[in-house]
């Protein structure tokens, strides 16, 4: 959310900043329902001022029995009560239009982010690894042989409809392997702390990291009203929902989890309908970092590099990009996408999002720290990323392992969690 302070100051600023994304103006309508916030938060104040000089002045009409200054002055004191209370429930509802309006626009950009409508002008930041040549035409990842016994859609069809999958056997064990060899990594080489959170969350919890209220059809919700959350985001990050972090010697917080994360894909009828890249339910770990404003730009590098060790240690060729100002998410101020090559598709597909947010989850949230004892609390900063989405890693495995006997050749930094198994025949086994 952002400081109706700051917008106050600079309006053209906060509208050019909306503008890069495409978004319409903004500021006038926010300024407009500000001015008339205030203004009736001022009337409740007069009134309550006229209400005290009318309460000491109906004493003293009594003590000296002036009746009929003594009803004047009771009459004005029922009158500015009335006019309080209309004042106050002004201001109140004009707060929570305001609220609201501020709740559902984007996060400001930072000036580095490129300029840019969508993905094609997104900027190469770097890359790693060659993609390999194949002695043959590469298949994806549900036509591999070695694949096919361990991904049934039909079975999942049945069960739950499109964009769902029965993993078995091989893959499903792999799938798993690849879950914990993310979080060990992540734990043991990049300090993060493993964190186990629930998949159900309160609206307000959405609403701390953005995909409340605008974005809500993204998202599924139970009849009892908990969200089944899109990604352990938003119980990472809301952990810090309404706290005071006393001690800013225990910032930052890096945490990672991995949870079912659960997606309704509006919006992507007839994209990637094949396979399994794009599912209403499927697995990520996730990394979030809470930190002090002026750390925010050092951990962004730092978490997108953890994201690209677990490619690295893969042997995943990808490429990372800076995501221009009109495809960079409503949260986020910059954000970096991480694409692994897929050789079935021949080319590269998104696997990680690393955003940074700066206080605009906060604010939602009400989440601060104090810099030093005795000084005032400030904003938290708040970041996601992916490390990385397991569905999408295991087809990255498959589809850059395959051979041309339908066999596919595994990464050897899973043999210690496969049984030391570096293969899965073209019968779907592991050896």
């Amino acid at each position: 959310m952002h400081d109706i302070r700051a917008i106050r100051e600079a309006p053209d600023a906060f509208d050019a900043d909306l503008a890069r994304r495409g978004h319409p103006p903004a500021a006038q309508a926010l300024l407009q329902i500000d001015t008339a916030r205030r203004g009736a938060i001022h009337a409740a104040e007069e009134a309550k001022a006229a209400q005290n000089a009318a309460s000491r002045e109906v004493g003293a009409a009594k003590a000296r029995g002036d009746e009929a200054e003594f009803s004047r002055l009771r009459e004005e004191l029922a009158r500015q009560k009335g006019a309080i209370a209309a004042a106050e429930d002004e201001a109140r509802r004009l707060d929570a239009e305001l609220t609201t309006l501020l709740l559902e626009l984007p996060n400001r950009l930072l000036s580095e982010v490129p300029d840019g409508a969508d993905e094609s002008d997104n900027v190469e930041l770097r890359r790693w690894g060659t993609p390999r040549s194949f002695d043959f035409a590469p298949a994806e990842h549900y036509e591999i042989a070695a694949a096919r016994p361990g991904l049934d859609f039909e079975a999942a069809a049945r069960l739950s409809g499109a964009r769902f999958v029965v993993m078995r056997g091989a893959v499903a064990r792999l799938h798993r392997a690849l879950a914990q060899f993310m979080l060990d990594l992540h734990i043991s080489r990049h300090g993060l702390e493993e964190t186990w959170t629930p998949v159900l969350v309160r609206p307000e919890m959405m609403l701390g990291t953005g995909q409340l209220p605008k974005f809500g059809e993204d998202s599924y919700q139970t009849r009892e009203g908990w969200w089944l959350v899109p990604t352990a985001e938003v119980t990472l990050t809301n952990l810090v929902h309404e706290v005071l972090i006393e001690d800013a010697a225990t910032l930052p917080r890096r945490l990672v989890a991995h949870t079912q994360c659960f997606r309704s894909e509006a919006g992507s009828a007839g994209r990637d309908t094949a396979g399994m890249l794009r599912q209403h339910q499927f697995e990520k770990v996730e990394m979030v970092t809470l930190c002090q404003p002026g750390d925010s730009a050092a951990e962004h590098e730092r978490m997108t590099r953890c994201a690209e060790a677990v490619l690295e240690a893969l042997l995943l060729p990808y490429r990372t990009m800076v995501l221009c100002a009109g495809d960079t998410g409503a949260g986020a101020q910059r954000t970096h996408d991480i694409e692994v090559w897929l050789p079935g598709q021949g080319r590269y597909r998104e696997i990680s999002s690393v955003s940074r947010c700066g206080d605009w989850q906060a604010r939602r949230m009400n989440a601060r720290f104090r810099p030093a004892p005795g000084e005032k609390p400030q904003w938290l900063h708040s970041l996601n990323g992916s490390g990385l989405a397991v569905g999408r890693t295991l087809i990255a495995v498959l589809e850059n392992g395959q051979e041309e006997d339908g066999s596919v050749t595994l990464p050897s930094a899973l043999a210690p969690y496969l049984g030391g198994a570096g293969r899965i025949t073209a019968e779907g086994m592991l050896v």
